[in-house]
């Protein structure tokens, strides 16, 4: 790989040589130049790169995980197979930027300008967080859709365009706790499979945004809402906000031996509320997922259409006249 390079470059504008080799975290290169650079298979894991100029750089098959590339300049920058896992790209410019079977699994994208991408079927983008750190939590799959969910999410007026995309997003509410965040995500693992796309809102994070206008807004993006109601924290209140006011499917789920919250019972009333979805174990929920929950919710999504597409019945006054 060449040289290895292990001077301290914390000085805006650093040169740095072709072929650099990070091998160590204390290595800092925010703002450094490294237009065009040769960095293929660079070992760059949790590398400070922030407002990095990296511009047209070959980064082939590096290991860039966890590290931190908020702000950096990746115009036309080489990522084909690296590994960006968990890596914080908020405010990067990854215009015509080669992502081709590269990995951004669980990467922090808020804030990026991600335009004329090259990505193939290869390319992981699952679990992108595209919100701050003093916002709720909300994940998304594809790097140019979420820029479009997070204008959704705070910009009011562009609620008009949300018919473009409730064919295929799946709203997914729960709790982040170790426990049940992995069904969540074998959820959206599942949703994925067969072709929809998994929106996840964390209710565990503190913020200052209202609860309810967040899920409203998200809600009525989405084709169907699953909601795991073991041990719920906020999903009560936030299902009692929506249900009401959404006519789309509704798919209550609960791990056996859990308890429905208490107003729980007000909410079957609504017919787009699918009866309560029990299961033993997070294999048996995914061994029946398909028929019991996404196909279950397409069946109810289907003849809420004809109910809705169904001409109004009128009445006349006169019908009322005594006869004579």
């Amino acid at each position: 790989m060449g040289r290895k390079e292990r001077r301290d470059t914390r000085t805006q504008g650093v040169e740095v040589s072709d072929n650099l080799v990070v091998e160590s975290p204390e290595l800092d290169y925010r703002g450094a130049d490294l237009r065009g650079k040769d960095l293929r298979k660079a070992k760059l894991r949790n590398a400070r790169l922030s407002e990095a100029n990296l511009s047209g750089a070959d980064l082939g098959g590096a290991d860039l995980r966890d590290a931190d590339l908020s702000g950096a300049n990746l115009y036309k920058a080489d990522l084909i197979r690296a590994n960006l896992t968990k890596a914080d790209l908020s405010n990067a410019n990854l215009v015509k930027t080669n992502l081709e079977n590269a990995d951004l699994s669980g990467c922090h994208i808020y804030g990026i300008s991600a335009w004329n991408l090259k990505v193939n079927e290869e390319t992981k983008q699952s679990g992108l967080i595209i919100t701050q750190d003093d916002e709720p939590t909300v994940t998304v799959d594809d790097l140019e859709v979420a820029q479009f969910i997070y204008l959704l999410l705070n910009r009011q007026k562009l609620r008009n365009i949300i018919d473009t995309i409730t064919s295929k997003a799946v709203l997914i509410l729960g709790r982040f706790t170790p426990e049940r965040k992995a069904v969540l995500d074998a959820m959206a693992n599942e949703l994925r499979k067969n072709n929809l796309l998994p929106i996840i809102f964390d209710f565990e994070r503190a913020t200052s945004k209202d609860f309810t206008e967040t899920i409203k807004t998200l809600a009525g993006l989405s084709l169907f809402v699953i909601a795991d109601i073991t041990n719920p924290k906020s999903a009560p209140l936030e299902l009692q906000a929506t249900i009401p006011d959404y006519q789309i499917p509704f798919v209550p789920i609960i791990e056996e031996g859990g308890q429905p919250f208490s107003m729980f019972r007000d909410l079957p009333k609504y017919p787009w509320v699918l009866k309560l979805l029990t299961y033993s174990s997070l294999a048996v929920l995914m061994g029946g997922f398909k028929k019991a929950i996404i196909d279950e919710a397409f069946e109810m999504h289907k003849e809420l259409n004809i109910q809705k597409a169904e001409k109004r019945k009128t009445r006349k006054v006169e019908d009322y006249f005594e006869e004579k």
